[in-house]
């Protein structure tokens, strides 16, 4: 038994051996990092260019939550599936995902705007950087301003201090994104409070009704939600959800 054990443990270091013997034969590359004198304009333009575009992913999130339609579009799906009473259905990925397809869909004129005045002549190296900026930046704002109350507008100047802004071409971007942002979140919770108005009278109704009949073990919830959830799909809830949802932006 023992000579059995030392073969085994034998065998098995000659085995690693072996193994760490093909691993050192084996070539690693190795990644370098150098930072050194540019030898000419266009590595220095490739540099920022590359710069720019991981800053912009790094701010994408932002970029999506508060320059797009994902604000209203994930808040009135969220607070739709608290009216139905599903705690947790959809799941929070299916509402995400959806809410990010439909921001695609909406944002895809605004899209078309930007990669046409902005992106392609950048590319083309027709433009500088800063221009393709400025020529980016003008569709956004347009889709904003046309979302945006003007009593947000007005709230936004008056918190920052500035002058009245007396064309729309005045009016600092940064003023216009948080103004945006509430005026989203208004409008989303003005089309909660719709959607929450028929299931709410359906559940008075089944409480009432099984108050009457004496049921008062009964949850009312276990009654309401199969036919809140017969009402929906028979009304194609989702589709006219939806239909207000992308109609809803200007």
């Amino acid at each position: 038994m023992r000579k059995l054990v030392v073969v085994v443990l034998i065998a098995s270091f000659t085995l690693a051996i072996g193994g760490v013997a093909e691993a050192q034969s084996v070539a690693v590359p190795r990644l370098t990092l150098e930072a050194g004198e540019a030898r000419s304009a266009g590595e220095v333009s490739t540099a920022v260019q590359m710069l720019i575009v991981l800053t912009v992913l790094s701010l994408a999130p932002a970029i999506l939550l508060m320059l797009t339609s994902f604000t209203r579009i994930v808040i009135v799906l969220s607070l739709l599936r608290q009216a139905v009473g599903t705690q947790q259905l959809p799941p929070n990925q299916v509402i995400v995902g959806l809410s990010i397809f439909l921001t695609m869909f909406v944002m895809a004129p605004v899209g078309q705007d930007v990669h046409r005045t902005a992106v392609q002549p950048f590319m083309d190296k027709r433009i500088s950087q800063t221009e393709a900026f400025t020529r980016a930046l003008d569709p956004m704002r347009g889709f904003m301003l046309r979302q945006t109350r003007q009593a947000d507008l007005a709230l936004m100047v008056q918190l920052g201090h500035i002058p009245q802004p007396r064309t729309v071409g005045d009016l600092p971007t940064h003023v216009l994104i948080p103004a945006f942002a509430l005026s989203e979140i208004k409008t989303a919770f003005q089309m909660g409070f719709l959607l929450f108005v028929p299931f709410l009278i359906i559940d008075l109704v089944v409480a009432s009704v099984l108050m009457s009949m004496g049921m008062m073990m009964v949850p009312p919830a276990m009654i309401a939600l199969p036919l809140k959830l017969l009402l929906f799909v028979l009304a194609d809830g989702w589709s006219h959800v939806v239909r207000a949802l992308v109609t809803g932006f200007k």
